[in-house]
């Protein structure tokens, strides 16, 4: 039921996934939501942002800031860190996905997303077949719509952690066997 709505990676935060890896495996396109993603909501980008973009441009990146706020706040952001924009992009809709790859030059299997929340950015990139990171939100402070969002995904989160539990839990014995038969 809450399937449509499940990562494909979690991750502490956009700084700490392993762009290199992904590189390696054939991805050559990065869309980020901008607002608990990046930075806290609303704010500038900072050293750590600009950092994270011009080490992606050296692996050979392309990378997209997909947002649903107004070109006010999102070029200012775009122009500090390096990168291509996509405002007013209606998330979850599949335009705004669609526009970003087109800007970037790439398809959904070498595409992608990287955002903090469920219902925006995390449905939208699958309904897109991109590969989703889904990060922690980076600071607590955010408007009520989202607030009562995040109520809403803490639901689906419970759902989908059972799962992966018990995903591994039943990989669990099948690791144990093959560890005696090593023996």
């Amino acid at each position: 039921m809450f399937q449509r709505f499940y990562p494909d990676h979690e991750a502490e935060s956009a700084y700490g996934i392993d762009y290199e890896r992904l590189y390696r495996e054939g991805y050559r396109g990065v869309i980020f939501d901008i607002d608990n993603t990046l930075v806290p909501h609303g704010a500038p980008a900072d050293r750590r942002a600009e950092a994270l973009f011009d080490r992606l441009r050296r692996l050979g990146f392309q990378t997209l800031l997909l947002s649903n706020n107004k070109e006010i706040r999102v070029k200012p952001f775009a122009e500090a860190v390096g990168s291509l924009y996509v405002c007013q992009a209606g998330k979850p809709g599949r335009r705004g996905y669609a526009q970003a790859m087109e800007a970037m030059g790439t398809a959904p299997g070498n595409t992608l997303f990287v955002g903090d929340q469920l219902f925006t950015d995390v449905w939208g990139a699958r309904r897109m077949k991109l590969l989703t990171y889904l990060v922690k939100p980076i600071h607590p402070k955010e408007e009520i719509q989202i607030v009562l969002k995040r109520r809403l995904e803490w639901v689906v989160l419970f759902f989908y952690h059972r799962r992966q539990n018990k995903s591994s839990l039943m990989q669990e014995p099948v690791k144990r066997q093959n560890e005696r038969k090593d023996d």
